[in-house]
């Protein structure tokens, strides 16, 4: 009797089991999403796309007419885009692109010209003729950079090792720290680190940099900060000031000498006693001053010359960027070494009557581009202090920044560009 209890329990478990209704399988199929293929505002999947770029001696026409479409319609064309787009203003080397039906017909529809990376033209070349220029859309990313100038070596190679771009470089020497730092007199050991920001078009292409916030640069174990701030946003004038928000495009002083006179100026068709009173062009400014009157760097610069010849004397040769150059001479005895790093107002030398000189005095020479002018007359760059009103905003303004950037790790060794991985953070 218990055994056939037992066997008609299992027969009705065994009905229950086959009588629930059981939970189909559901398999997750993964759900890829395919981006429609857009630029310059078109779905490019629904046409045929020709893109080629402007060569010399090719006008709008005869692209179009390469392109199927004869002069009555190119014509018609031309006259209706006239008040929005100059068909004349083409460009050898910029890009065009042509989009065609997809059709048997391949009717060219749009003619895209791009003047710029960021510009474009879109010209319709279908029934309801017009053209409109636009610009692609711009990302702004924020980075953070670092290195070291090893031995031999100097900025922009460190900046190629690393994989960053030479915009940075440039605009660090000839833009921020031009009157400052000397960058084809860089030491090894001198580090830097930067913020700066990238520009993107279509959230893919490269543009270069944008601006550069803020830089650290060690030079001569010396540091030089340097950060981007707008003095004025109604004209949009911005200028770098270091961390005592003092403007780091100085000018050149007015006279080596504290205390001297002009007795000389520049003079290319000056006589001079000296000579016979022969003419004898004078490519430098005399400043008259007692024997051993302290001579001052006009400007931050680098001794490129220390040392004596017959006709200049005791004198020194001060290098200030790519562009400026400045020297010293007749000297009673020099102050600086070759290679050592000056600022403005330092005392290089001291006054003398060395070499071929008729009374105790400095004469001051001056370079541009490896040609010497009379400083007097050039338009130099002057050093605008930031205003009262302005200099506590500035101070903490950069506040944050200036502990941002000195929390940035240097990094010393040289690293691949693929592995880079600066912090980002997108600007709006």
């Amino acid at each position: 009797m218990k055994r056939l209890i037992a066997l008609t329990c299992i027969t009705v478990s065994i009905f229950a089991c086959k009588n629930e209704p059981s939970e189909p399988l559901q398999e997750e199929i993964a759900v890829v999403e395919v981006k429609p293929n857009v630029e310059f505002g078109f779905n490019l999947d629904d046409y045929t796309v020709k893109r080629d770029t402007v060569k010399s001696g090719d006008s709008f026409g005869e692209i179009l007419e390469r392109n199927r479409l004869g002069y009555p319609e190119i014509f018609q064309i031309a006259e209706k885009t006239k008040d929005s787009f100059d068909v004349r203003r083409l460009t050898a080397g910029k890009p065009y692109t042509i989009l065609f039906s997809k059709d048997s017909l391949q009717k060219p529809e749009r003619f895209i010209y791009q003047p710029t990376k960021e510009d474009y033209v879109v010209v319709s070349l279908t029934d309801s003729i017009h053209a409109y220029t636009k610009r692609k859309p711009i990302t702004y990313i924020e980075k953070e950079a670092s290195g070291v100038i090893p031995q031999g070596s100097g900025i922009s190679m460190v900046m190629q090792e690393k994989g960053l771009s030479q915009l940075l470089a440039n605009k660090m020497a000839n833009e921020i720290f031009a009157w400052t730092i000397d960058f084809n007199r860089v030491q090894p050991g001198d580090r830097f680190k930067v913020i700066y920001t990238d520009k993107y078009i279509d959230d893919s292409i490269y543009s270069g940099v944008d601006r550069i916030k803020a830089v650290y640069f060690e030079h001569n174990k010396e540091p030089f900060y340097a950060f981007e701030f707008e003095t004025d946003s109604v004209k949009g004038i911005i200028d770098y000031f270091n961390h005592e928000a003092k403007n780091l495009r100085r000018a050149f002083l007015k006279s080596p000498l504290k205390f001297g006179r002009i007795s000389s100026k520049y003079d290319l068709k000056r006589r001079i006693a000296h000579y016979g009173y022969r003419v004898k062009a004078h490519r430098g400014t005399d400043f008259a001053a007692a024997n051993g009157t302290p001579i001052l760097a006009t400007a931050n610069g680098t001794v490129t010359k220390a040392s004596y010849t017959r006709g200049n004397g005791k004198y020194v040769k001060l290098r200030h960027n790519a562009t400026y150059e400045t020297q010293y001479l007749h000297m009673s005895r020099r102050n600086v070494k070759v290679g050592q790093f000056v600022k403005q107002g330092d005392v290089i030398g001291f006054v003398g009557n060395t070499g071929s000189s008729a009374g105790n005095h400095v004469c001051y020479r001056f370079w541009k581009n490896g040609k010497q002018v009379d400083p007097f007359k050039q338009k130099l760059p002057e050093a605008k202090p930031i205003s009262d009103s302005l200099k506590a905003q500035f101070l903490e303004y950069i506040s944050p920044i200036k502990f941002q950037l000195d929390n940035i790790t240097v990094v010393e060794d040289v690293i691949p560009a693929e592995e880079i991985q600066p912090e980002i953070s997108e600007i709006q």
